[in-house]
């Protein structure tokens, strides 16, 4: 079976989900949907088949001298699943629409947990996922929380984890809009959000989340202190992360010493956009003091969700039948490594 896919909303992540389900062998891009008629449409329009996502979209396409292929509901009719990747609180308006159309519908983790019964990170559930009417990719952060405390959980290594989550203050693209200059704001509640919607996923994992928005605009920073079942060695706690999937390791030693340096590695590998799919683990600040382990981690915000979504499809869907089989896949398609450099990689 080749999936006919639909994107709803050609946004941060929208775009990028689009561009994997272009690399993907059992996965057809039906098209776009999108309301804005700005240069991020005009960019793609002689690319990828253009709908818009409403009437009165419709209307400014053409004023804009564009020219969609449908509505929306043209989209969805030739489609099995559709990805919504429109702005936070839009999806969940959008759910009726869908059911209307018969489509399995991804939403993010900009929508609650409560709109679709089920969230969504590969690794953990997949199999909770197949043959679903829809799921909930979760967020940036959430995922990043499942793949590194998921490791520890699934080494049985994990009695509990407090982490703190520096966020970056707004997308990139939008930074000329407002934002936080010369200072730090914390969030209003402990936990915050993330702890909590990590364990829709893994829901006994021990955990709580402290988090602060900082000034700038790409990339999130986690910083943990995860209580261990026992005494372990470096070396274990290490391993637990070097044999989980979407994980990769970066080193102080090789000059990537914060997180533009990262961000900077990625577009030096000719990743599209610069994109890091993986969680970025500095290998050189794990430390183990007997039963308690510490490290921090980067997460890139703006891609990824993107490997998760691909194999969202694939379970509601039934494409693979597991997870392992899915995510090989998209890794393979999307060049998601264990390690960035050759010369560090394990004998």
């Amino acid at each position: 079976m080749i999936a006919r896919v639909a994107v709803n909303g050609y946004g941060v992540i929208g775009k990028r989900v689009a561009d994997a389900v272009l690399l993907q062998p059992d996965m057809e891009l039906m098209g776009i949907a999108d309301v804005a008629t700005d240069w991020r449409i005009k960019a793609v329009a002689d690319r990828l088949p253009v709908y818009a996502s409403t009437e009165e979209s419709a209307t400014a396409m053409r004023a804009a001298n564009l020219q969609p292929r449908g509505s929306l509901d043209e989209l969805l009719a030739g489609s099995d699943i559709v990805i919504d990747t429109t702005p936070k609180h839009v999806a969940a308006g959008n759910l009726e629409r869908y059911r209307s159309a018969g489509v399995k519908v991804v939403f993010q983790g900009g929508e609650s947990h409560s709109t679709t019964g089920h969230s969504f990170v590969a690794q953990a559930n997949y199999a909770s996922a197949l043959g679903r009417e829809m799921t909930r990719v979760v967020s940036c952060n959430t995922t990043s929380i499942v793949r590194v405390l998921g490791a520890f959980d699934d080494s049985g290594l994990l009695a509990r984890a407090r982490g703190v989550l520096i966020r970056r203050a707004t997308d990139p693209w939008e930074s000329h809009l407002g934002g936080i200059m010369n200072t730090m704001v914390p969030e209003p509640t402990i936990p915050s959000h993330q702890g909590p919607d990590a364990q829709t996923i893994l829901p006994g994992l021990d955990l709580v989340t402290i988090a602060a928005k900082g000034a700038h605009t790409q990339t999130h920073n986690h910083f943990w202190t995860l209580q261990l079942t026992r005494a372990a060695s470096r070396e274990e706690v290490v391993d637990a992360l070097r044999v989980a999937p979407r994980i990769a390791f970066i080193r102080m030693s090789d000059g990537l010493v914060a997180l533009n340096s990262t961000l900077e590695l990625m577009r030096d590998l000719g990743r599209p956009r610069g994109d890091m799919w993986e969680v970025a683990v500095w290998e050189d600040l794990i430390t183990v003091q007997g039963d308690e382990a510490f490290l921090t981690y980067q997460v890139y915000n703006e891609a990824i969700v993107v490997p998760e979504t691909i194999d969202a499809i694939r379970a509601l869907l039934r494409l693979a039948p597991d997870a392992h089989t899915s995510m090989a896949i998209t890794d393979s398609t999307l060049g998601i490594r264990k390690e960035f450099f050759a010369s560090n990689s394990p004998l």
